[in-house]
């Protein structure tokens, strides 16, 4: 079983809702785990690692708990093989936001967790119709994601990462082809995935990521709302050109 804990937010809520279940569909045995706390910075997870407040909701393959853990607690809980780290969505196309930040956070997790793979999750841009831009110094998806796109490059080299879960690069393409499948939306309110396409696009990219095995043929499709086979197999294409781009399929 490989066991896997994002220091995450909503966003990795969204990238672990389906991907205990799509592992399970290709008979893969994982144990996957979001700290959540809505829109939590890298800035706001430091501030976390250093009071060791038992502040972040504890999910557990793709669903709450109930519990609440510290940082430390949640780290020091199993022998982790990947900790994915990731930067709140309004600040990821702000190199300037992540540091010193993401370097304090990864000494950390190699102290308290050091037999884990260290990988960053590229988070995405947000949807043209979203007030969201506001918060940001963008004012649409194609200027956003370069920024977003280099920023996390950046940290992945700052921190000597072992690697990118290239989840913006699969939400902007699924994004910019969402007509040619059927798609109507990729983010179900602007700047979250869609609860059934933009969530499983996220969980084949995510366990491809992180095993290496091809998903092309992913047969997963219990989602919680209706996925039409058209959409999927967009999900699944888009998610395979961009694992092969990135030289993440074995």
């Amino acid at each position: 079983m490989k066991k896997i804990i994002v220091i995450g937010n909503s966003f990795g809520t969204d990238i672990t809702r389906y991907l205990y279940g799509v592992a399970r569909s290709e008979s893969v045995d994982l144990k996957v785990v979001n700290l959540y706390i809505g829109g939590c910075s890298l800035y706001r997870h430091y501030r976390n690692m250093l009071s060791e407040e038992p502040v972040y909701s504890y999910e557990l393959n793709g669903h709450t708990s109930g519990l609440y853990v510290s940082l430390k607690a949640a780290l020091l809980s199993d022998e982790w093989d990947h900790v994915i780290m990731q930067q709140c969505s309004p600040a990821s196309g702000d190199e300037e936001s992540y540091q010193p930040f993401a370097t304090e956070i990864a000494a950390y997790v190699r102290r308290m967790a050091p037999k884990a793979k260290l990988f960053v999750n590229q988070t995405w841009t947000f949807d043209t119709d979203t007030p969201r831009f506001k918060l940001t110094k963008f004012t649409a998806p194609e200027e956003m994601f370069p920024a977003v796109k280099a920023a996390y490059e950046k940290m992945a080299r700052d921190i000597s990462a072992d690697g990118i879960i290239p989840s913006g690069e699969a939400m902007f393409r699924l994004w910019q082809r969402r007509g040619q499948y059927g798609i109507e939306k990729v983010h179900r309110d602007g700047f979250h995935a869609a609860l059934g396409v933009g969530r499983y696009l996220l969980a084949l990219t995510a366990f491809a990521s992180l095993t290496g095995k091809p998903i092309a043929d992913n047969a997963f499709c219990d989602f919680d709302v209706e996925v039409t086979p058209e959409a999927a197999a967009g999900a699944r294409a888009v998610a395979d050109e961009v694992l092969r781009e990135y030289g993440l399929l074995h």
